[in-house]
């Protein structure tokens, strides 16, 4: 059983329902994985002014195992995030799995386990979330019975969690709940004095770790085979206890003991030249060491730490693993900059970063975090690469700089006098990626920090982790800068004024991709008259955007020299199969003429536009068309005449507003002209803002969006 230690949560009230229990989270939590036999798990709270679930207490094993998910993004692509955006059960049921769907995790903690994530919500509100896992022994599926257990109690913990808030009660972070410490000693642990004595006669060594990994018994043996004392060996990590033994190898298989409960094992070279083998058999209390002398094992050629290294616990392995693997999935320049002050900031004991980059000479700052007073290091930015401060040196030479003291600093480089930023040491990390320095990256520590040699190590190592990603971001900004410099120029900056018509427009890229698309839009004066065009070329690419401005130019001309919409659209239609273009886009084209309050459509392949009339109806107008331009050079395309009396509105729009997974179109459309009967009396531009903000399509774009809506003048 897990033991619960009293928690802190706000007294209610005077005069307040008792009804939440203390400490409401642990007792939850130990009762639910009483309930389905589970070996650890924890709760998660939304954070109050943020879309992050924190981790309020764990259970069954260490923080450590899930220290890179104690804060977790909502749109994070892991369980309990999932869970709580999908309002849904989430199983994974094995190692392959984990690796399959979860792959940041599987690459932490690559061991087999399954895991289950539930919501606590009720039908009004998301309270958190909780995940459990079970040895990699559990079936691979979830019987009924611990699902419904895992959904009944946590619908329980949110029905607590929302009278506590009734009650004023704010549910916090509690103490974490492992097995209570058995006192220390052989007696102690073993149950009898013989028994001890039994354990101290055998010819290998017996260790027993706790949970942490802490060594709470060790016989005469077992101290002999290691190298160490008994006394210095209990209350020491295993893989810390000697020298040879700091390997993240060794803290790795201690880590798989424990999170799949199958017994595992490792050999290990004492210097000079003994090799030791190391048997791991777990419980939900602890492990159990076997130590034993291993074979000669010459083949075996790694060999380990130097003796005289001291243990380096700066930076775990899973930390390392979880940065990297969240580094991969760093788009933008500012996405590295909020990794590395999310993950390496605080695993290293820093309280700030600064991201340095050179531009044209001169000092360039990409982004910081941490700072009070951003006006303290945004005074560098400009400042040419020739000026003697750390952040140049190490930019240009490659070189790291470690300071332990202001002193330190302030001695080497006395500019540093008139900036004071309010931190006491300072490591400045050259972030090299293909041979060369792409920028400094600088940590700040609140208080004086000795560096020794194996921390910058550590800390060089991580630099060249965050280089990588910042070489890519860098890259991808660029390329970003140059679509959307493209996709402006191809688009209309400004919508002429018409008489009688009023115009509104949208323009919004897929999410996914460069940023730039096919979609496009224009508005054209004919004598007395006006045309408009939509339209979507296939593509989210530079030679979509490049195709979509040739259609929009000629749309324009063929307008201009006065053809009717039906010359137009197959004028255009020819110019595309001319090209040679291997893309074909769809088009909406209309000429209008308020003064007699009509319009008249030829259409492309396009989704029907929408009327709203004067008393607020909307219906979807069934035009007559083609085929979309670029596939029949003999193609027309018929028009069709609609009423558009004063007051009326046209929506145009491309697929990307109405289209999204899992949402049938035809219902999309109706929400969109649902939205547009209930608002179709506002200004245009408050109006297309409308349109788009709540159509679920344009929020997580899988296409371009494209907006144009007209309303005739009454």
């Amino acid at each position: 059983m897990v033991g619960v230690s009293d928690g802190h949560m706000s007294p209610a009230p005077a005069g307040a329902r008792t009804r939440v229990g203390r400490p409401l989270l642990s007792l939850a939590l130990a009762s639910m994985m009483d309930e389905v036999h589970a070996h650890s798990g924890a709760v998660y709270l939304m954070a109050a002014d943020e879309p992050v679930l924190e981790m309020a207490v764990m259970a069954g094993l260490p923080r450590a195992f899930a220290a890179p998910w104690e804060r977790v993004g909502l749109s994070a692509p892991i369980p309990v995030a999932e869970a709580v955006r999908e309002r849904r059960l989430v199983w994974v049921g094995g190692e392959q799995e984990m690796a399959r769907r979860y792959p940041r995790i599987a690459v932490v903690l690559p061991y087999p386990f399954a895991l289950a994530a539930v919501p606590v919500a009720t039908s009004a509100k998301v309270y958190g979330a909780v995940f459990v896992t079970w040895p990699g022994s559990h079936p691979p599926d979830l019987s009924e019975r611990e699902r419904d257990h895992l959904t009944a109690a946590c619908g329980r913990l949110a029905v607590r969690l929302e009278r506590a808030v009734e009650d004023s009660v704010s549910p916090h972070a509690e103490p974490d709940l492992l097995p209570s410490a058995h006192a220390a000693g052989a007696a102690g642990t073993l149950g009898t004095v013989e028994a001890a004595r039994m354990v101290a006669r055998l010819p290998y060594g017996l260790c027993s770790l706790d949970l942490h990994g802490r060594i709470s018994f060790a016989n005469a043996a077992a101290a002999e085979l290691i190298g160490v004392p008994v006394s210095q060996l209990l209350g020491s990590q295993l893989w810390a206890a000697a020298p040879w033994l700091n390997d993240p190898v060794y803290e790795d298989r201690y880590r798989a003991a424990l999170l799949s409960q199958h017994s595992t094992s490792f050999v290990a070279l004492r210097p000079p030249g003994d090799w030791l083998s190391f048997r791991l058999y777990p419980s939900t209390t602890g492990l159990s060491v076997r130590v034993s002398r291993a074979r000669a094992v010459a083949e075996m050629s790694r060999a380990g730490p130097r003796p005289g290294d001291a243990p380096s616990r700066l930076v775990t392995i899973s930390q390392v693993l979880s940065l990297a693997g969240a580094l991969t999935e760093a788009v933008g320049v500012q996405d590295v900059v909020q990794l590395v002050a999310d993950e390496v900031v605080p695993a290293v004991g820093s309280q700030a970063v600064v991201m340095l980059g050179s531009r044209s000479g001169r000092l360039h700052v990409l982004g910081h975090r941490g700072y009070p007073d951003a006006r303290v290091v945004e005074r560098f930015d400009g400042m040419p690469l020739t000026e003697p401060t750390p952040g140049t040196h190490a930019l240009n030479t490659g070189v790291p700089a470690f300071f332990d003291t202001r002193e330190q600093l302030e001695r080497l480089y006395p500019l540093r006098h008139a900036t004071p930023d309010g931190f006491a040491a300072w490591a400045y990390l050259p972030l090299i990626a293909s041979g060369r320095p792409v920028g400094t990256c600088v940590l700040a520590y609140a208080e004086p920090h000795l560096f020794p040699a194996d921390e910058r190590a550590v800390l060089t190592s991580l630099g060249g982790l965050i280089a990588q990603a910042l070489e890519r971001a860098v890259l991808y900004d660029a390329k970003h800068q140059l679509a959307h410099g493209l996709q402006a120029a191809l688009l209309p900056h400004t919508l002429p004024t018409l008489p009688g018509i009023d115009a509104a427009a949208r323009y919004l890229p897929a999410t996914q991709g460069m940023d730039i698309g096919g979609d496009f839009y224009d508005l054209v004066p004919v004598a007395g008259l006006a045309a408009a065009v939509i339209g979507d070329v296939q593509g989210h690419n530079v030679t979509a955007a490049g195709l979509m401005g040739q259609i929009r130019t000629a749309v324009r001309a063929y307008t201009t020299v006065g053809q009717s919409p039906e010359e137009v659209m197959r004028s255009t239609n020819r110019l595309l199969i001319d090209l040679g273009a291997e893309l074909f886009a769809s088009c909406l084209y209309l000429r209008l003429d308020p003064g007699r309050g009509r319009a008249v459509m030829a259409r492309a392949g396009h989704p029907p536009p929408l009327l709203r009339r004067p008393d607020g109806r909307v219906r979807v107008l069934d035009l007559a068309g083609g085929p979309l331009l670029g596939i029949d050079g003999s193609a027309v395309y018929p028009t069709t005449e609609v009423e558009l009396a004063p007051g009326s509105v046209l929506v145009l729009y491309t697929d990307g507003l109405i289209e999204s997974p899992g949402v049938d179109i035809e219902d999309a459309l109706a929400e969109l002209g649902r939205r547009l009967a209930e608002a179709g009396d506002r200004p245009l531009d408050e109006l297309a803002d409308e349109l788009v903000r709540h159509s679920a399509a344009a929020r997580e774009r899988i296409d371009d969006v494209a907006l144009l809506l007209l309303r005739a003048d009454g």
